[in-house]
C-alpha cells in the first residue's frame, strides 16, 4: 500500500508533465509566424525545466545570425548579452558540437575557450545545436535551473525535443518565405510581362487569370460597357486562313505557337494577335486550363509600315543625285560641242555637288547602321568647345545656312573630351535641324555651361516647336518619316546619329520643347577634359583615357552577365582600354569577388538568373558601396528611370560599341573619384591635393578621419550607413559594433567645429549612419 501510495505522485506528475508537454507541442503547431513559435518554444522548455532564462540564436544559410529570442532576463541582462563580444564565437563552438552540453558552470567553460566570461547571465547551463536534415540552422540554450541544481536527463530530452520542433519550424517558415518568394517574383513577372496572358478553365472556359497586358488589350477591344467576365461570349477568334477557333478547339488541340490571330467583337473592332495556347494537364493527362499568350501586332505591322516607307524615301533620295549625275553626264558626252565653257562648268558642278550629296547621304546610312550594330567608334581628346562650335558654324554656313547666330559660351569653359570631327558632325546636324524647322529671320542659338564634371552644350531654335507626346521619339530611326516634307533631303538619320555619336563619348543628347510654336532645344553632355584623381591610397582610380599608365596597376572591374558572348564582348573590350575585368555569370559569386578582387565599379545585368540586379543593388551591402552600371536590352524609359531613381551610376542600352562602353566606365569612375573640390559652405574638401579647409584654414585630420570625410562627402545627398563605413574605412564586415565610428566621428567634428545639437555639415541618421547635404541643398 506504502509503494503504491509513492508511486502516485511519480504517475500523476509524469501525467502532468506529458500534458503540459503535448499542450506546448499544440500551441508550437498552432502558429505559421516563425518568432512566435520560437518565442513559443523557449517559454515553454522553460516552463518544463524549470529554467529562469532561455535563448534561441538562429542563423540563415550562409551562416549570418538572424533571430535572436530571449525569454526571462531582465532588460539590463539582455543588453549585456547583446553587447558581449565573444557571444558569436560560443554561438558557433556549440553549433559544433555533435551533441547536447550540459554544464554546472557556464562561466568556467567558457574561459577554457579562452573567451570573456564577465557578461554570462546564468550558471547552469545545457544548450544543444538546432539542426534540420543535417543544416545548421541555430543554438537553444537554457540556464540557471530552479533552487540552483544541475539540469537532468529529463531536462536535456525536453530541450532536444523543442530544438528539433523549433529547427522544423525554422525550416517551414523558410521553405513558405522562399516559395512566397518565388511566387510573387512570377507573379510579378508575369502581371509586368508585355506580352498579354490569359489563364482559361478547360472545363467552363472562363477566365481564371488575367494579367495587365492582356487587360489592356482585351479592354480596348471590349468597351466600357462589357466586362472581362463578357469575353466568351463575345469574342471571336479566326485564324490567319479564315477560320474560327473556339477555347474549345484550343483545348483539345495539341499546342499552337506563333499563330496570327484576328480577335474581334460584334460592333467591328478587331485586334491582330500573335497566339501561343499551351493546355496544361493533371496528373491523369486530363487538360485542367489553358494558358494563352498574346501579342498585339499593331506595333509590329506599323514598325514594318515606317521600314517599308524609309526605305523607300532611300531610294527617291539616291535616285534624284544619281539622276542629275547621269543627264549633266549624258550632256557633256553628247552635247559637249554646243556647249560654251560656261555651261560645261555649270554641268560639271552639278556632277561634283550632288557626288557629294550621295556621298553624305551614304555617310549617314553607314553610321546608322554602325550604331545599330554597336560598333561606332570615337577617338576623344581635349578640345576647346569654342574652336568646335566655330568649326560647326563655318560648315553651316559654307553649305548654304542662311539664319543669324547668336553664340554664348563662357570663358572659362574647360576642355572637353571629344572627336573632333564626329562633334563637329554633331553640331552640324542640329544646326540644320533647327534652320529646317524656325523661319531664316530667327536666329539660332549655340550656348554652354558647366555642370559638375560634364560641359552641356546646347543649340536652341524659335520655330514650329515639337508637341510634348512626338518629343520621347525624336531619336529613333524610324519616328520621323511619316509626314516629313518632302523637300528636305535626307533619311531623317541626323537625329540618330547625334545619340549615337554622343552616347559613343560617354554623353546624353536630350530635347526640349514648350509646345507647338514655341521653339525647340536640343542639348548635350561631354566629359570635361583632364579631371584630376583622388588621393590613391583612399580610393585608386584614375581618369585617364588608358587606365593602366606605367607605375599603376590597372583598375579592377566587376562585370556580371549571364549571356556568355556578352560578357566576354565586354572582358575583351575593358581589357583592351587597360582595365582589369573580373566576369562571372552567377549572382551568388558577386559578393565573394568583391572582397577578393576589390573592384572599383560593377557592370550589372539588369535580369540575371533567379536574381533581380536592382535588387542585388541594393540589398548586397558588397554591390550597394560601389557605383553601378546596368547593361540591358530593355530601353523603355520607366526602366531606366527606376535603374537610376534605386542609385545606378549610369545605364546602357544593349547593343553598344566599346568606344560608349569605356567612355561610360571612364565618366562614372571620374565622378566616383571627387575630381572637383567639395565645397559646402565654409568647408572645402579638395580630393586631389588631400586637403581640408575650413574659412579657408587648414584642418590636419587623421588617414582615417580624412577617409572618414571623403566617404560621406563624395556620397552627400544620401545617408552612408554604419556598416559602408565599417567596410569603407576600416575593411570589416558589421559585427553590430558601431562604437569606432561614432568615435572617430565625434574626433571629426570637434575638428572641423560642427556642433553635433546643431550640425551644419555632418548629420546623425539615428540608427542608421550619417548624412552630408549636397551643396546647395537648403
Amino acid at each position: 500500500m506504502t509503494k503504491r501510495n509513492h508511486q502516485d505522485p511519480e504517475v500523476k506528475a509524469l501525467h502532468e508533465r506529458i500534458s503540459s508537454l503535448s499542450a506546448a507541442i499544440l500551441r508550437i503547431s498552432a502558429s505559421l509566424d516563425v518568432e512566435t513559435v520560437l518565442r513559443e518554444v523557449v517559454d515553454s522548455a522553460r516552463a518544463l525545466t524549470g529554467a529562469r532564462c532561455g535563448v534561441i540564436a538562429t542563423i540563415d544559410e550562409a551562416g549570418q545570425a538572424q533571430e535572436f529570442i530571449i525569454s526571462g532576463l531582465s532588460p539590463e541582462e539582455e543588453q549585456q548579452v547583446g553587447a558581449w563580444p565573444d557571444a558569436m564565437q560560443l554561438f558557433e563552438h556549440l553549433r559544433s558540437l555533435d551533441a547536447p552540453l550540459r554544464l554546472a558552470d557556464l562561466g568556467d567553460y567558457v574561459r577554457t575557450l579562452g573567451l570573456a566570461p564577465g557578461l554570462i547571465p546564468c550558471r547552469t547551463f545545457q544548450g544543444t545545436p538546432m539542426r534540420h536534415r543535417g543544416l545548421d540552422v541555430g543554438n537553444f540554450f537554457l540556464g540557471d535551473k530552479e533552487g540552483g541544481e544541475e539540469f537532468s536527463d529529463e531536462d536535456e530530452e525536453v530541450l532536444v525535443l523543442f530544438a528539433a520542433q523549433a529547427a522544423i519550424a525554422i525550416a517551414n517558415a523558410r521553405s513558405h518565405r522562399d516559395e512566397q518568394r518565388a511566387r510573387a517574383d512570377l507573379e510579378t513577372l508575369v502581371e509586368t510581362s508585355p506580352v498579354g496572358v490569359v489563364v482559361f478553365d478547360a472545363q467552363s472556359g472562363d477566365p481564371l487569370s488575367i494579367n495587365r497586358e492582356a487587360k489592356r488589350l482585351l479592354g480596348s477591344l471590349l468597351g466600357p460597357d462589357r466586362s472581362l467576365d463578357d469575353l466568351r461570349e463575345v469574342l471571336t477568334s479566326r485564324l490567319a486562313d479564315g477560320r474560327e477557333v473556339t477555347l474549345d478547339q484550343l483545348r483539345d488541340a495539341e499546342t499552337l505557337r506563333a499563330a496570327e490571330v484576328e480577335l474581334s467583337v460584334p460592333d467591328g473592332r478587331s485586334l491582330r494577335m500573335l497566339v501561343n495556347a499551351t493546355p496544361i494537364r493533371s496528373g491523369e493527362g486530363e487538360v485542367e486550363s489553358v494558358v494563352i499568350t498574346m501579342q498585339d501586332l499593331a506595333a509590329l505591322e506599323e514598325l514594318e509600315r515606317l521600314r517599308a516607307e524609309f526605305l523607300g524615301m532611300v531610294s527617291h533620295e539616291l535616285r534624284a543625285p544619281l539622276a542629275a549625275i547621269k543627264g549633266s553626264a549624258v550632256t557633256l558626252l553628247e552635247e559637249a560641242r554646243r556647249l560654251d565653257a560656261a555651261e560645261t562648268r555649270e554641268f560639271y558642278r552639278i556632277i561634283v555637288d550632288q557626288t557629294a550629296h550621295m556621298r553624305r547621304l551614304i555617310a549617314d546610312l553607314l553610321d546608322a547602321g554602325r550604331i545599330d550594330a554597336g560598333t561606332l567608334s570615337v577617338d576623344p581628346e581635349p578640345r576647346e568647345v569654342p574652336v568646335l562650335v566655330e568649326q560647326a558654324r563655318t560648315t553651316f554656313l559654307s553649305g548654304g545656312g542662311r539664319q543669324a547666330m547668336r553664340i554664348d559660351l563662357p570663358a572659362d569653359l574647360p576642355q572637353v573630351m571629344a572627336d573632333e570631327r564626329r562633334i563637329v558632325q554633331v553640331l552640324g546636324n542640329l544646326l540644320s535641324n533647327a534652320a529646317r524647322h524656325s523661319p531664316e529671320s530667327s536666329p539660332i542659338h549655340i550656348g554652354a555651361v558647366r555642370d559638375g564634371i560634364e560641359v552641356a552644350i546646347s543649340v536652341t531654335d524659335e520655330g514650329r516647336g515639337i508637341p510634348p507626346e512626338r518629343l520621347p521619339h525624336l531619336f529613333r530611326k524610324y519616328a520621323d518619316t511619316a509626314g516629313r516634307e518632302r523637300e528636305h533631303a535626307g533619311f531623317g538619320l541626323g537625329l540618330v546619329i547625334c545619340k549615337g555619336l554622343v552616347e559613343a563619348h560617354g554623353g546624353r543628347i536630350r530635347a526640349e520643347s514648350a509646345g507647338p510654336g514655341l521653339g525647340t532645344r536640343f542639348t548635350f553632355t561631354l566629359q570635361v577634359a583632364g579631371e584630376a584623381r583622388t588621393n590613391a591610397d583612399a580610393r585608386p582610380s584614375s581618369t585617364d583615357v588608358h587606365p593602366s599608365d606605367k607605375g599603376r596597376e590597372p583598375i579592377p572591374v566587376l562585370v556580371v552577365d549571364d549571356d556568355p558572348e556578352m560578357l566576354r564582348y565586354i572582358r575583351d573590350t575593358l581589357f583592351g582600354a587597360g582595365y582589369a575585368p573580373v566576369v562571372t555569370g552567377e549572382p551568388e559569386e558577386v559578393a565573394t569577388l568583391i572582397r577578393a578582387k576589390q573592384p572599383q565599379l560593377v557592370l550589372l545585368d539588369l535580369v540575371l538568373p533567379g536574381a533581380d540586379g536592382i535588387e542585388l543593388m541594393q540589398t548586397l551591402p558588397e554591390v550597394s558601396d560601389l557605383p553601378v552600371i546596368f547593361i540591358s536590352a530593355y530601353d523603355r524609359d520607366e526602366t531606366i528611370a527606376r535603374a537610376l531613381e534605386a542609385g545606378a551610376a549610369d545605364y546602357i542600352v544593349k547593343p553598344f560599341s566599346p568606344t560608349e562602353l569605356t567612355a561610360r566606365v571612364r565618366a562614372v569612375l571620374r565622378r566616383r573619384a571627387g575630381a572637383e573640390p567639395f565645397v559646402l559652405g565654409n568647408l572645402s574638401v579638395d580630393y586631389d591635393r588631400r586637403l581640408v579647409t575650413v574659412a579657408d584654414r587648414e584642418v590636419r585630420l587623421t588617414p582615417k578621419e580624412y577617409e572618414l570625410l571623403c566617404i560621406l562627402s563624395i556620397n552627400a545627398g544620401r545617408v552612408t550607413t554604419y556598416d559602408t563605413l565599417l567596410r569603407q574605412v576600416w575593411g570589416n564586415g558589421s559585427d553590430g559594433n558601431t562604437a569606432p565610428v561614432r568615435d572617430f566621428l565625434k574626433k571629426l567634428r570637434r575638428k572641423l567645429g560642427d556642433d553635433p545639437a546643431k550640425p551644419a555639415w555632418i548629420f546623425n541618421e539615428r540608427g542608421v549612419g550619417y548624412r552630408m547635404p549636397r551643396p546647395g541643398e537648403g
